[in-house]
């Protein structure tokens, strides 16, 4: 059984017949109730609207045109369901659709996470649980494929080099207590980073947190 409060419904989306069998038996083997696993994006906007499940996982590129279907699926269903988690998987860095999977007013969790790096059951099994909990976790290795030389341009260029780099760390997810171990500084350091990050950058009114992330992505996008 995983740390959440109760098993989850999922709907899985997954192209490849051989590891969408093996993430079902993931999530399964954990106790949660995978009520559909479908192979194409109009296939899980039908099975989320069968079962309303309480957590999907997808892939990015699928059927019909494999290209961003699986991206666009998730943010159509954002749109419908805006405290909907979605956990992402992909082999492919990409940040279409992440304004609508990311905007403030949809409250649900929101995972990024590259196949290739979730090298085990536990680590993927612990991303789930903290997305269904609301939270929102961005691949390390998808922030740092986007940090370019667009590093310092649009908003970014009036925070620091350590306010970038703790933004970078807010952005895949990180607590306060998580990005201090992960710089060897205090906790009150990365309050006082962040107070400045937030001092800075274009937010308005609701949660600061995940809009400093969006507001990251897209300069460096």
């Amino acid at each position: 059984m995983t740390s959440t409060e109760r098993p989850l419904r999922i709907v899985l989306a997954e192209d490849s017949p051989l590891l969408r069998a093996g993430v079902e038996s993931v999530l399964a083997s954990a106790g949660h109730d995978v009520c559909a696993a479908v192979g194409d994006a109009p296939t899980l906007l039908d099975a989320w609207d069968a079962y309303r499940p309480d957590l999907v996982v997808t892939d990015v590129r699928m059927p019909p045109t494999n290209t961003d279907d699986g991206l666009r699926a998730a943010a159509t269903l954002r749109g419908r369901a805006p405290k909907l988690p979605i956990v992402v998987l992909s082999q492919y860095v990409s940040v279409a659709y992440l304004d609508e999977l990311l905007d403030d007013h949809a409250p649900g969790g929101v995972g990024y996470l590259l196949k290739e790096r979730v090298g085990h059951v536990l680590q993927f099994l612990e991303a789930v649980d903290r997305v269904a909990r609301g939270e929102t976790i961005i691949d390390p290795d998808v922030v740092r494929a986007l940090v370019t030389a667009t590093r310092s341009r649009g908003p970014l260029a009036a925070l620091t080099p350590r306010e970038r780099e703790v933004l970078s760390l807010v952005a895949e997810g990180c607590t306060n207590s998580g990005i201090a171990q992960r710089l060897t500084v205090s906790e009150a350091a990365v309050r006082k980073h962040i107070g400045s990050i937030f001092s800075k950058l274009p937010l308005e009114d609701g949660n600061r947190r995940v809009q400093a992330t969006l507001v990251y992505l897209r300069s460096l996008g």
